[in-house]
């Protein structure tokens, strides 16, 4: 286990920590990284006529990146500067949200089909299922508004990157931004503590949100303790993966407009509805079993990470109780 070098400062009834480490220790520089984030999207927007399926997604998951980096530089940066373009990501994401949804739709239906042919060939009568797992339509000529869409998000962009390469970032504050990765940690051990007193769907969904802005800051972090927090990454991208399986089932059965306890349900939608159940129930038992290992009660961040703390300097004659 490392060290994590601690000065206490005590004022009155408060005690305030503030971490050091070594000088030849250096986590990785937010500013150059946000650009590549903002280049390689705009990269994948222009790389085809319209974005394929796979380009969509991987220019989501860029989008949930800078989020989650200029997050951790928010009290290093004007707050103007961190409002605009925290937006301004999230506005390129929600753009193309609408696509990546349908596809996965489709997706989850077909994979549920595997394994339960008889049961869909039933299902094959109600239209509403069939449009969902209709072929998607081919995006090499992509209609008005699409097109529309498209150039708004690379508008938005260009001049979100503008902004990046000529906003000063200053010296790296690792204290500043060890703070923002702690109250993120802090943050999605509070929700998952309510998930486990309150599984609701909303709920769930923003314990994904929120593992997955964790899981981003800390590969900045990762010179740290390389071993150690590639396996805590590990496990976050392993419990948010199961997390969105479980939102995309129940994004289908909204999709599908299932009503519960409606006794008019036909016997075939109950069906398909204890089947999404199940997988969710599974999706959630193993989600449960990775976040109590990363977000039980009473869990440090800096202990997670795999340090001890060694150093405690006090003012001469503090004590501390």
């Amino acid at each position: 286990m490392q060290t994590l070098y601690l000065k206490v400062m005590i004022l009155k009834d408060f005690t305030i920590f503030t971490y050091m480490i070594p000088d030849e220790i250096k986590i990785k520089p937010v500013k150059p990284v946000l650009s590549g984030y903002i280049s390689e999207a705009l990269r994948l927007l222009k790389n085809e006529t319209f974005p394929d399926e796979d380009s969509v997604h991987d220019i989501r998951v860029l989008m949930k990146k800078a989020r989650a980096a200029v997050k951790l530089v928010a009290h290093q940066v004007d707050s103007e500067f961190f409002e605009r373009e925290y937006m301004t990501f999230r506005e390129a994401g929600r753009l193309l949200a609408e696509w990546r949804e349908t596809s996965v739709h489709r997706k989850t239906l077909k994979s549920i089909r595997k394994s339960h042919g008889d049961l869909f060939s039933r299902l094959s009568r109600y239209p509403f299922l069939e449009s969902i797992m209709a072929t998607p339509l081919e995006f090499s000529s992509p209609g008005k508004a699409e097109s529309n869409r498209i150039e708004k998000i690379e508008e938005i962009l260009r001049k979100s990157l503008y902004r990046v390469r000529f906003q000063s970032f200053g010296e790296q504050d690792f204290r500043l931004m060890f703070q923002a990765l702690e109250s993120t940690y802090n943050e999605v051990a509070g929700i998952y503590l309510e998930c486990r007193r309150k599984p609701r769907p909303g709920k769930i969904h923003s314990l994904r949100k929120r593992a997955k802005d964790l899981l981003y800051q800390l590969w900045f972090f990762r010179p740290l303790n390389p071993p150690v927090i590639k396996r805590i990454e590990k496990r976050l991208d392993s419990l948010t993966r199961d997390i969105g399986r479980y939102n995309d089932l129940e994004q289908l059965l909204q999709v599908i407009g299932y009503e519960p306890g409606n006794p008019e349900n036909p016997p075939d939608i109950n069906e398909l509805l204890i089947i999404i159940r199940d997988k969710q129930h599974n999706y959630l038992s193993d989600v449960w079993s990775e976040a109590y290992r990363l977000f039980c009660p009473g869990q440090k961040l800096v202990n997670l990470l795999g340090f001890r703390l060694l150093s405690v300097d006090l003012p001469s004659g503090a004590k501390i109780r």
